[in-house]
């Protein structure tokens, strides 16, 4: 299973999207082992005291494809989940300064929080609500209109360098507003076009 990610994918203004579009696409990975499938998941103390949050749409791909067009890319995607891009921003800091991978910041154990697959056929791609509650307090909210890249997009541009295989998880962005710190002890809830599908602490 490869658990890809792409950087910066969201924009506040509809408008924007086109410029937003020529600019350079950054995909990162994480480990299979860095999931935690709807449950708590342990504050990684031990490695890191500066911890982000982002939520976004992961989907699944359903089966194998590489070259793939952008006329049958959403063909691939079998389910979507939501989940948690966790970064250890300090770790990540030290990191970029030394030209060193970002591996151990975006890959701990529990760095990638997500909830039980739905089938894709339960959305419109291009009309798909999501946001993050914590502690009750809605942190980030948007929809998939915003995409600077879309699901077929991301598809597209990773099926070049790489072939995609069933089972294959990627998050497909965060809004492009509300990332911040995660503390031990916080609640977090994320929902797709209302539904609650993501519910853990952090402990």
């Amino acid at each position: 299973m490869k658990i890809l990610g792409i950087g910066s994918n969201y924009v506040t203004d509809l408008k924007d999207i086109e410029e937003k579009k020529k600019g350079k696409k950054f995909i990162f990975s994480k480990p299979e082992s860095s999931l935690a499938i709807n449950r708590d998941v342990v504050y990684p103390s031990e490695i890191t005291n500066e911890l982000i949050y982002e939520v976004e749409l992961v989907v699944k791909i359903g089966k194998e494809g590489k070259n793939i067009t952008k006329e049958d890319a959403n063909t691939y995607i079998s389910e979507i989940a939501v989940g948690i891009d966790y970064t250890a921003t300090d770790i990540l800091k030290n990191a970029r300064e030394t030209k060193h991978p970002w591996e151990f910041a975006k890959g701990f154990d529990g760095a990638a929080p997500i909830s039980s697959f739905k089938p894709v056929s339960n959305y419109n791609l291009d009309d798909i609500d999501f946001d993050l509650k914590i502690n009750g307090v809605e942190k980030q909210k948007s929809n998939t209109a915003y995409m600077i890249n879309d699901f077929a997009d991301i598809i597209v541009f990773i099926s070049k360098y790489m072939t995609l295989q069933p089972g294959d998880l990627i998050f497909t962005g965060t809004p492009a507003l509300g990332k911040g710190e995660i503390f031990k002890g916080d609640h977090l809830q994320c929902s797709v076009n209302g539904e609650l599908l993501l519910d853990f602490k952090m402990i």
